[in-house]
């Protein structure tokens, strides 16, 4: 069961909110009942729904895992003419946006979905869903500095932490490390490198929650499974 003003906002008819101006209008009804108060909640899948007497569908919610390339911009349009996201989808699915963002010079995995409550249970700081990176790092990286990252260091003015961080691998000339993290603030991963004086060479995200990369090809998607959408969920 759902408040009836949600059904509304997730078949397109308006925003939330507009959508309770409506009701309180009288341009509702539910099973051919003019409803006028707010609180009614109904059955997407029984009861029939109708707008200024036009029959509503709820949109089908669509929840995707993209293996985001090097050099594209997480938005579906980019006044510098650079590739986008986009791009990559069916033209149908114009209306996915991306849940949290990779930057320009990142890749790995990446959400898209048209389900707004599952995009911020994702990415708000109070949900906790964790997210692993690896960093390949110019020159050689201490097991010192991981154990700062751990403990929270300072760039610009902000405390940036990781939840976790291994060092996979080490040479003079590069580093392969891997981060977890619980929040996803701007640059994050880079930012913290840099506030050791390291610069990232390569970043990719290869898991969020339970859900890994695994074997998705660049610029490659696919669809999350139901019990894949469930494991991403706070328990209520």
């Amino acid at each position: 069961m759902v408040r009836l003003q949600k059904f509304l906002a997730e078949a397109g008819v308006a925003s939330r909110r507009a959508s309770e101006q409506i009701i309180l209008a009288g341009r509702v009804s539910v099973n051919g009942q003019t409803v006028s108060e707010l609180g009614r909640k109904i059955d997407p899948n029984h009861d029939k729904v109708a707008v200024d007497g036009t029959p509503l569908r709820a949109k089908r919610k669509l929840y995707v895992a993209l293996n985001k390339p090097r050099g594209y911009v997480c938005s579906r349009r980019d006044e510098f003419k650079r590739r986008t996201i986009g791009d990559l989808l069916p033209r149908e699915w114009s209306g996915l946006y991306s849940v949290g963002r990779l930057d320009f010079d990142s890749e790995g995995l990446l959400f898209l979905t048209n389900d707004g409550q599952f995009s911020l249970q994702l990415t708000h700081p109070r949900y906790g869903v964790r997210k692993k990176y690896l960093a390949t790092v110019e020159g050689r990286v201490a097991t010192e500095t991981l154990g700062k990252f751990t403990h929270g260091v300072t760039h610009e003015g902000e405390k940036l932490k990781v939840a976790g961080a291994r060092l996979l691998s080490v040479s003079n000339s590069h580093s392969l490390v891997e981060l977890e993290l619980a929040e996803g603030k701007n640059r994050e991963v880079r930012r913290l490198f840099e506030s050791q004086g390291l610069t990232v060479r390569r970043l990719q995200r290869t898991q969020i929650g339970k859900i890994k990369l695994g074997e998705l090809p660049s610029g490659k998607w696919r669809t999350l499974t139901e019990p894949e959408i469930k494991s991403l969920l706070p328990k209520l």
